[in-house]
Parts: C-alpha cells; sequence; structure tokens
C-alpha cells in the first residue's frame, strides 16, 4: 500500500462537474493498493498518516500532527501509484491491486481515520476526477507499508 501525502491549505475533488469532496487545512492522500495489501496494511498505515508531524508549531518548526492544527483529510484513491514505467513509454500497472480487491481496502483506511476522530472526505472510488490541491509549502511524502 502507496500513499504519496500532500499537506494542503485547502483541497476538492470534483465528479461529473460537482464537488464530492472538500476540506480546508489537511492532508491529501493519494492511496494506491497492491494485490497483497490487507486490512492490517491498511489500518496500520492510517495511523502513521494520523500521527505525521509535519505542520509547523509556535516556534515555526515541523513538529504538529493533523490532530494538533484540527486538519481534514481527502482521499483519493489512485492505482497509478503503482505504475511502472522502467521499459517503454506506456506503463504497466500490473502491480495495482483490480478494484474489487482495492475499493474494500480503500474504504478501511479511510474508516480507520475516522474512527480516530478525524474528518475524511473522499473522492468516488473508479471514477474520472478532478482534484484541486492548495500544496502547502510545499510538503509531500510517500509512505509505502
Amino acid at each position: 500500500m502507496r500513499a504519496l501525502i500532500q499537506r494542503v491549505s485547502q483541497a476538492s475533488v470534483t465528479v461529473d462537474g460537482q464537488t464530492v469532496g472538500a476540506i480546508g487545512r489537511g492532508f491529501v492522500v493519494l492511496l494506491g493498493v497492491t494485490h497483497d495489501d490487507s486490512a492490517a496494511e491498511a489500518t496500520w498505515l492510517a495511523g502513521k498518516v494520523a500521527g505525521l508531524r509535519v505542520f509547523e508549531d509556535a516556534a515555526g518548526k515541523m513538529n504538529a500532527s493533523l490532530a494538533d492544527v484540527d486538519g481534514s483529510l481527502l482521499v483519493i484513491s489512485q492505482f497509478t501509484l503503482y505504475g511502472n514505467a522502467r521499459k517503454g513509454r506506456r506503463p504497466s500497472f500490473i502491480d495495482a491491486a483490480r478494484p474489487e480487491e482495492a475499493e474494500p481496502l480503500v474504504e478501511t483506511f479511510v474508516t480507520a481515520l475516522r474512527d480516530r476522530g478525524f474528518t475524511v472526505a473522499t473522492g468516488v472510488f473508479g471514477a474520472h476526477m478532478l482534484v484541486n490541491i492548495h500544496n502547502d509549502g510545499p510538503v509531500t511524502l510517500m509512505l509505502e507499508r
């Protein structure tokens, strides 16, 4: 499981011209699932994301967590995080889990964050989405489990 995390001042996702999710300060999490991922990985990764200290504290240091700043999350399923473009010019996505495997694990990840008390907005699994990200910093991290 891979999560590309971007610290944002605001973000939103639109499907078919309708905004389906929006947040203020927090994280956009682009989440990729591979074949051998399980609910245990999804829950672990949610805990890791929830505890990241990448917001500035009173001294201007990256020392505050999402909870410390009352932040929210926008989670977007992104199978292309498992794209492999080492050969040729067209990426292979064979390492990405099939939708019927990935969707429940994305939901497990989202539920684990909500169970920790966070507000979590999402896109629509499998839909063509327009994601508006106001990367703050910019701060972008890749986590993998």
